[in-house]
């Protein structure tokens, strides 16, 4: 029996960052207040944050940080700066990583998004949301092939 070759590819981070329709490179400087980074987030619908000092990056911060920091600690977003509740250990992703090494971190890991590096540059983040959305795309896309194959 002769198998024929599925033409279902796994998209790179470099690839799905590109579709991405934020287009620009979101972050917040690490000395600002939170409520700036709250305003931002609100803005662009989106759950966290790179935290840069200088255009370096030096953390990451999260709805999830700020409600547990600034929340439930009863501080203010106002007089508390980004760098007192951001994330400081970043774990990052390459741009030629596949969605599935994206999923599996995060989920052993418990964290919801994750800045992606292109050799030693920033240049996005995904989210659980946005790699879920690539899986179930490639699946969709794997189960035609599928069906195709056992139909041919």
């Amino acid at each position: 029996m002769i198998m024929k070759k599925t033409n279902t590819k796994t998209r790179t981070l470099l690839e799905i960052i590109n579709e991405k329709e934020i287009k620009e490179l979101l972050t917040v400087d690490s000395k600002k207040p939170v409520i700036e980074a709250l305003t931002i987030m609100a803005k662009y619908k989106i759950g966290a944050l790179i935290v840069t000092n200088q255009e370096v990056m030096v953390g990451v911060v999260s709805e999830r940080d700020y409600a547990r920091e600034i929340i439930l600690e009863g501080k203010s977003s106002k007089d508390t700066k980004v760098e007192e509740i951001m994330t400081r250990k970043v774990l990052t992703l390459s741009a030629s990583d596949k969605f599935e090494k994206g999923l599996e971190i995060m989920t052993q890991k418990r964290i919801r998004h994750m800045p992606v590096m292109d050799g030693k540059e920033l240049i996005g983040m995904v989210s659980q949301g946005d790699l879920v959305k690539e899986m179930i795309s490639y699946q969709k896309e794997l189960i035609k092939e599928l069906e195709a194959f056992v139909y041919w």
